[in-house]
């Protein structure tokens, strides 16, 4: 059984803020406080106690304020968010890793648990989570919604790391083609009562200005 003394948490903040215009992403507002704020507290009761940590590259006095350690990329050149999640797996101290990215401030508050339901059912190293797509306003669609993958909100075993090191190092950058040269399982969020909001992320001011105003 996987529970919550097992894992650490991280909170994917290290990226360059590409689609809004270079900000650093995870100090922009939502609900009036930083996004990485605001993930951190709602990966907090999925962790272990005081095993918290944020991915951060830039502006490394403002996320230590949010009081917990910050852990720069382990690779230079900003290579991702595997970088990120090398990080974080080289400094839990825990059998396992559960990852988010800032820019997804809703995500489940049992992300963790049905990640590691989804890891110990099928043996897997990496478990993911997978949600409906959103469904654009008109008339409903016949059957159900495609489902998403979403590989940054993923459970690891902290073991994995020399694997990951190794290829980042040899120049590889694409989450989902390392992740499956592991055994993956995949966590299913489209029961009754999910949140349809939970893995919709901000890509740019204007995709957050509307989530706010979507999830208020």
């Amino acid at each position: 059984m996987i529970g919550r003394a097992d894992i650490a948490g991280i909170v994917l903040a290290g990226g360059q803020g590409s689609r809004m215009g270079g900000l650093d992403k995870g100090l922009q507002p939502f609900r009036g406080r930083p996004l990485a704020a605001v993930a951190l507290e709602r990966l907090r009761p999925q962790a272990a106690p005081g095993k918290l940590s944020v991915s951060a590259n830039r502006h490394l006095d403002r996320y230590a304020a949010l009081g917990v350690p910050v852990l720069g990329d382990a690779l230079p050149g900003h290579p991702g968010p595997l970088a990120g999640i090398l990080a974080g797996l080289q400094w839990c101290g825990t059998p396992w890793l559960l990852a988010v990215p800032c820019d997804t401030p809703c995500f489940p508050p049992d992300l963790g648990d049905r990640l590691a339901e989804a890891a110990m059912a099928a043996g897997a190293d990496i478990a993911i989570a997978a949600a409906p797509e959103a469904v654009p306003a008109g008339p409903p669609a016949a059957g159900p919604a495609p489902l998403r993958r979403h590989p940054v909100a993923c459970l690891l075993r902290a073991g994995l790391q020399d694997d990951l090191r190794g290829y980042l190092d040899g120049g590889g950058r694409k989450v989902l083609d390392w992740m499956g040269r592991h055994a993956l399982a995949t966590a299913t969020f489209d029961r009754p009562g999910d949140d349809p909001h939970a893995f919709r992320n901000a890509n740019t001011l204007d995709e957050l200005h509307r989530l706010e105003t979507d999830t208020a």
